[in-house]
C-alpha cells in the first residue's frame, strides 16, 4: 500500500531504548493512523482534499490576500519503484503544485508538513532510520525547508517568480520484523454477539504529534472492522481498559498466547525476519480475520497491531490481539425491501440454507447471485444479531447450535426501460430502432422485450429498406434453478444482394449453466419464409432443433468489455427439415473459438494494455447440396463477423460475374488482431482476416479471400466505441474497394 507507514508515538520515556509505534496509511488527501489498539482517521488541512486537476482547471489559491507563489517540485529518485511511488503519493508539494497555489506563509507550512509526509512514506517501506531533506531555491538563494526565515524570503520574491523545491530522502537501513506474537485480548470481556465494533475514542491520542511526558497511557480496547463481511449495525461491549504496554514483552505477558491452525497460519503469513512493510502487516491482519470468519467464527476480531520499534537491532516487534468468538452456522434468513418481486422466487433461488456453516464468501456469492437477476438496483446483506440457538434438527453442522441470523435488503430497479439502437457499416448500411423492456413481468424476474428496427439504410450489400420486429420473453429458473426459458416471435424482411427474404420465425428453448464456464442450450424453431434469388421466388417452411454449447473463461462482468485473456468457444448442431419447394433434410454444423494473449506475459506491456486476439470459424452443411437447401440456410462469409474488407456475404461463389452471392455448404475463416490501449480512454487496433466458402461439405475449399485494416477505439463506461476501416487484398469482381464499420464493443 503506497504511503502506509509505521509512526513513532512520542510522549513516553522508555529506558530500554524501545519505543511503541503504530501503523498508519498516508495518502495525498488524508492520513489514517492506526494507533495502539484504536483507529484514528485524521484529515489533513482542506488544501489536501484536492484531486488531480483537469487539463484546463483554474488554480485555486488559499483565499488570502497573500499573493500566490508558483513553484515546481523535483523528487529525487531513491531507485526503488515502490518507495518512489509512496513518496510521490504522500507529498502535498507534488500533488498540489498546479491545482492549489498558495501564498508565502501557506507554502512554507506545506513544505514543513512534507517532512512528516515523506518520512511516513519511508517508514511505510520499513525505513525507520531514514531522513528527509527539502531545499528551496527562491531567486538567487537556496535555503533549507525548515529555515525560520523561509516565509519572509518567499514573500520578498517578485510576482510570478517561480520557486524550485527539491525533496530528497535518505533511506538508511531497512528494518525487519522481530517478534511476531498473537495473544488473546487482555482482561477479555465475555464473547461479543457481533464482529468488529466501531472504534471508540481513546483517552490519550496515539498520533505522531509531539506530546508532553506523561504516565502510562490508558485507552479503550477496540477491534478493527471485519473486512469483507456482512454489514454490522450493533457494537459489542468493549473489554475492560488496560494499560498500554511499554515493550512487546510486556504486551505479550498481558494475555494468553493464541495458536493458529495450519490454514490460519498460511493466511496470516507474517514471519520474523521479513521486511517491516506496513502494507504487509496490515494485510496479515485482514487475511487472518477473513480466514477465521471463513471457518465460521462470525464475531472473530483481530486487533490493529501493537508495534514496538527497536532501533538497536533495526527490528520491529508486532503483537496482535485475536478473539475467535463462537463458531456459528447461518440462522434465519430475512428478505426486506421487496415490492414487486415475489419472496418465494428469491428464497427458491437463494444459495444459502439455514444451518450451514457461516462463511462470508458463501454469503457474498449469494448476494451477487440475487443481484444478477437484473431486477434490483442494489442488494445488501448484513448480520442481524444477537446470536441465537437453533434446535438440533435445524443445524447442518453437527455439534454447532449457535447461529447468526442474516438479512438481505433490496432496492428494486425500474421495471420498464426504453432504449434506442443505431449502427452503420458500409456493407449493411444503417439500422435504427427502439426497444421496450419489462424487467419483472410476473414478479419472478421474467423479462419481456419488444424491438422494432429499420434496416438497409444504404449499404453495398443491400438493395432496399427492410425491417426486423421481434418479441422476446425470458423466464429464469424455469423448472429448476439456473435453467432459463426463452421464447421469440420475429418478423423480418431484408433485401440483400444475395437474396430477398420475408419471414416469420418462432423459437423456444432452454438454456442452463454447466459448471463455471459452460452454457448449453437446446430448442425448436419454425420458420415460414418467402425468398427471391436471381429472379426465382420460392416459399419454404423449415423446422429445426438447434443445440448449442458455449465455453467462456474470460471472466468479464460486462460482455461488451474487451477480453484480455482466456478462451471463448462455441459449437452448434442444427438438424433441419425444409418442407415446401421440395423436401430436404440437412444438418448445419458450426464451431468458433477465440483466444486472447496479454503481452504483459512477455514483459513488454502493462496488464491489459497490449493484447493479441485470434479467432477461428468453421462451418459445414451435411446431408444436402447447395441448391437443395433454402438460400438463408447456406453458408456465407464477409463482413465483421467473418472477413472484414469484404461486404456482407461477399466471400464465396458468385452468380456469374455479378456481385450476387450464391452461398455454399462449407466455410472457414480466421482473424488475428492487435489491440493497444492508449491514454485518455483511447486505443487502436490492426487486423488481418482470411476466409473462404466452398460448395462441398468439407471446409477448406473455395477461393481464399484476405482482408486487412485497422481502427480506433474510444473506451466508455459501457464499452469501447469501435471505428474500423478494412481493405480487400484480393478483391473479387464487383467487390467493394473498402469497408467502414461502426460498433459498440470489439468484433470478437
Amino acid at each position: 500500500m503506497a504511503g502506509s507507514a509505521l509512526k513513532t508515538i512520542p510522549g513516553r520515556t522508555v529506558k530500554s531504548g524501545r519505543r511503541p509505534v503504530s501503523f498508519s496509511v498516508s495518502f495525498a488527501s488524508m492520513s489514517c493512523a492506526l494507533g495502539i489498539v484504536t483507529v484514528f482517521c485524521v484529515p489533513h488541512p482542506a488544501e489536501a482534499k484536492a484531486s488531480k486537476p483537469a487539463a484546463n482547471a483554474k488554480p485555486v489559491t488559499d483565499g488570502t490576500t497573500d499573493p500566490a507563489i508558483p513553484y515546481v517540485v523535483t523528487l529525487t529518485p531513491t531507485k526503488q519503484a515502490d518507495l518512489d511511488a509512496a513518496i510521490s503519493a504522500s507529498s502535498q508539494l507534488k500533488s498540489l503544485q498546479t491545482s492549489h497555489t498558495v501564498g508565502a506563509y501557506a507554502l512554507a507550512g506545506r513544505i514543513r508538513s512534507d517532512y512528516d509526509r515523506v518520512t511516513g512514506a519511508l517508514e511505510s517501506q520499513g525505513y525507520y532510520a531514514g531522513s528527509v531533506k527539502i531545499s528551496v531555491k527562491a531567486g538567487a538563494r537556496t535555503v533549507d525547508g525548515k529555515d525560520p526565515s523561509l516565509p519572509d524570503i518567499l514573500k520578498a520574491l517578485d510576482k510570478k517568480q517561480k520557486v524550485a523545491i527539491t525533496v530528497s530522502a535518505t533511506t538508511g537501513p531497512r528494518f525487519s520484523l522481530g517478534a511476531v506474537a498473537l495473544t488473546t485480548p487482555p482482561q477479555e470481556a465475555p464473547a461479543a454477539s457481533v464482529a468488529a465494533p466501531a472504534p471508540t475514542t481513546p483517552t490519550v491520542s496515539a498520533m505522531s504529534q509531539p506530546a508532553p511526558k506523561a504516565a502510562a497511557a490508558k485507552t479503550s480496547a477496540t477491534k478493527t472492522p471485519a473486512s469483507g463481511t456482512p454489514d454490522q449495525k450493533t457494537a459489542s461491549p468493549a473489554p475492560a481498559t488496560t494499560t498500554v504496554a511499554a515493550t512487546s514483552e510486556q504486551a505479550i505477558a498481558q494475555a494468553q498466547p493464541v495458536t493458529l491452525l495450519p490454514e490460519e497460519r498460511k493466511a496470516f503469513g507474517l514471519t520474523s525476519g521479513q521486511p517491516a512493510v506496513a502494507a504487509d502487516v496490515l494485510a496479515a491482519q485482514n487475511s487472518l480475520l477473513n480466514q477465521l470468519q471463513e471457518e465460521g467464527y462470525a464475531t472473530a476480531s483481530v486487533s490493529t497491531p501493537l508495534a514496538y520499534l527497536k532501533p538497536q537491532t533495526h527490528t520491529l516487534d508486532v503483537v496482535f490481539r485475536v478473539n475467535r468468538g463462537p463458531k456459528v452456522v447461518i440462522g434465519p434468513v430475512g428478505l426486506t425491501g421487496l415490492k414487486q418481486t415475489n419472496q418465494r422466487y428469491l428464497m427458491n433461488r437463494l444459495e444459502l440454507r439455514e444451518g450451514e456453516l457461516y462463511r462470508p464468501s458463501r454469503i457474498e456469492a449469494a448476494r451477487q447471485d440475487l443481484a444478477s437477476t437484473g431486477v434490483f438496483a442494489s442488494v445488501q446483506v448484513r448480520n442481524v444479531p444477537p446470536i441465537i440457538t437453533l434446535p438440533p434438527n435445524k443445524t447442518l453442522m453437527p455439534g454447532i447450535l449457535q447461529a447468526m441470523p442474516i438479512e438481505f435488503s433490496f432496492k428494486e430497479a425500474k421495471r420498464r426501460t426504453l432504449s434506442a439502437e443505431i449502427g452503420y457499416s458500409t456493407d449493411l448500411g444503417g439500422r435504427v430502432g427502439v426497444s421496450w423492456t419489462h424487467h419483472n413481468l410476473l414478479g419472478n424476474a421474467e423479462q419481456l422485450r419488444l424491438t422494432a428496427l429499420i434496416t438497409g439504410l444504404g449499404g453495398s450489400a443491400q438493395q432496399g429498406l427492410g425491417y426486423d420486429v421481434y418479441a422476446d420473453f425470458m423466464k429464469p429458473d424455469f423448472l429448476s434453478k439456473g435453467q432459463n426459458l426463452s421464447v421469440r416471435l420475429e418478423g423480418i424482411r431484408q433485401l440483400l444482394y444475395s437474396y430477398h427474404q420475408t419471414a416469420i420465425i418462432g423459437r423456444a428453448g432452454l438454456s442452463r449453466h454447466v459448471g463455471k464456464y459452460w452454457n448449453v442450450s437446446g430448442g425448436v424453431m419454425g420458420e415460414q419464409e418467402q425468398i427471391q434469388q436471381f429472379g426465382d421466388t420460392r416459399s419454404y417452411f423449415i423446422i429445426a432443433a438447434p443445440l448449442n454449447a458455449t465455453f467462456d473463461n474470460t471472466q468479464l462482468s460486462n460482455p461488451i468489455d474487451p477480453a484480455t485473456h482466456g478462451v471463448r468457444a462455441s459449437l452448434s448442431v442444427t438438424p433441419s427439415e425444409s418442407l415446401e419447394s421440395g423436401s430436404s433434410f440437412f444438418t448445419l454444423l458450426s464451431a468458433q473459438v477465440s483466444t486472447y494473449f496479454d503481452l504483459k506475459h512477455l514483459g513488454i506491456s502493462r496488464p491489459g494494455r497490449s493484447v493479441i486476439a485470434v479467432r477461428g470459424i468453421v462451418g459445414s452443411v451435411q446431408g444436402a447440396s447447395t441448391y437443395q437447401i433454402p438460400p438463408d440456410q447456406r453458408l456465407y462469409a464477409g463482413g465483421p463477423a467473418t472477413v472484414r474488407g469484404f461486404r456482407y456475404q461477399g466471400v464465396g461463389p458468385q452468380y456469374g460475374k455479378s456481385k450476387y452471392g450464391i452461398g455454399g455448404t462449407s466455410m472457414d475463416a480466421g482473424s488475428v488482431e492487435f489491440r493497444q490501449r492508449l491514454p485518455m480512454n483511447l486505443g487502436f487496433a490492426g487486423f488481418v482476416d482470411a476466409g473462404q466458402v466452398g460448395t462441398g461439405s468439407r471446409p477448406g475449399q473455395g477461393t481464399l479471400r484476405v482482408g486487412y485494416g485497422g481502427g480506433v477505439r474510444y473506451f466508455t463506461p459501457i464499452g469501447p466505441i469501435r471505428v474500423d476501416v478494412a481493405l480487400p487484398m484480393n478483391r473479387p469482381a464487383y467487390g467493394d474497394k473498402w469497408e467502414l464499420y461502426f460498433g459498440l464493443g470489439e468484433t470478437f
